[in-house]
């Protein structure tokens, strides 16, 4: 058999043929802790399979970690994740199978084309805040969301690998000393409070995904870790490339301190047209009267001027009979005053 491709260090040589009961056909990518194959299931529907390295196989810990990144992938299986089709966490070799998303990770799609342009920019600002209020109400926290874990799929993008993750009501804790997670990404808190993460360490690492996503780089950039990890802490981010319209937005992402970074819903709700846009549509019989006087008294300005065209000036006429009722009227009044 060939040689695991992106092994490594790792003393394993073969490369499995079968997860369960999917023949594995190609390698889509290797990991630290495993290899993720390109499978087919028996009725034809292309599966990604996660398969761990063997020697993680044989430490406890990483197996519990393992069955642990099963349970939130399958908490938060639906439309801004891959589905988790099968797993078997207690196998030889414990593996998991989602479903195959076509497309490019963001950490792909930038190394080769550059910075998404703003449309695209804002798009990936929506789809990803949607994800993540998704994961969050399913109870999961994912704690490392970063540009190779999210894909870009036809549909929007897709968030993938729960490895780390943690259910809110899990008993697994992170381990004194242990640093879990890609430092550029990272929340202050996951540096200095491990045992305290929440949801919003999760909305700081979406800040610095769309940072990657705007300019190329993260906002806190050091070929070294300890010295990410401080800037991450201490230091202002770098948001010099994000666009004008996303920059408050991002800084907010990334605020040092948990309590004053925005939910994904506020984020979503930040994104959303001003509310004077959506007026604009609203048809000519139903605007209310102060709406049409706002665009009268507006009449010279050069954005009020395609809204005016569609509210025509209404010229009154009264109905026949009341024109005959004021003519008498002033007969009357005429002969009074004679």
């Amino acid at each position: 058999m060939p040689p695991l491709p992106g092994a490594g260090a790792h003393p394993e040589a073969e490369f499995p043929e079968y997860a369960g009961t999917y023949r594995l056909e190609a390698c889509l990518g290797s990991g630290g802790m495993g290899v993720v194959h390109l499978a087919r299931s028996a009725s034809g529907l292309q599966l990604a399979v996660k398969v761990v390295h063997r020697p993680y196989a044989a430490d406890p810990e990483f197996r519990a970690r393992f069955r642990q990144e099963v349970a939130a992938a399958r908490r938060v299986s639906g439309a801004f994740t891959a589905p988790v089709v099968d797993a078997d966490p207690d196998a030889e070799r414990p593996w998991m199978a989602t479903l195959y998303v076509p497309g490019p990770t963001l950490a792909e799609q930038v190394k080769r084309n550059g910075p998404l342009a703003p449309a695209e920019l804002r798009r990936l600002t929506a789809g990803l805040a949607e994800a993540l209020r998704d994961i969050h109400r399913a109870g999961v926290i994912h704690r490392d969301l970063k540009p190779s874990n999210v894909l870009l799929s036809d549909a929007g993008p897709k968030v993938i690998d729960f490895g780390i993750s943690r259910p809110y009501d899990s008993d697994l804790r992170t381990e004194t000393g242990k640093l879990i997670g890609s430092p550029p990404y990272m929340a202050p808190e996951q540096f200095q409070r491990p045992r305290e993460v929440g949801p919003a360490a999760d909305v700081f690492a979406l800040g610095a995904v769309l940072v990657h996503a705007a300019t190329g780089r993260g906002p806190f950039d050091s070929d070294s870790p300890y010295i990410v990890a401080y800037q991450v802490v201490h230091d202002e981010a770098d948001l010099s490339g994000v666009p004008e319209d996303l920059a408050e937005l991002v800084g907010r992402c990334l605020a040092k301190d948990p309590a004053q970074r925005p939910t994904p819903d506020e984020v979503m709700a930040a994104l959303r047209p001003p509310s004077y846009e959506a007026a604009a549509f609203i048809p000519a019989q139903r605007r209310p009267a102060a709406f049409v006087e706002t665009v009268e008294e507006r009449a010279g300005s050069e954005d009020a001027t395609h809204v005016r065209g569609a509210v025509p000036a209404r010229r009154w006429r009264l109905p026949r009979g009341w024109l005959g009722l004021a003519a008498a009227l002033l007969v009357l009044v005429a002969g009074a005053g004679a």
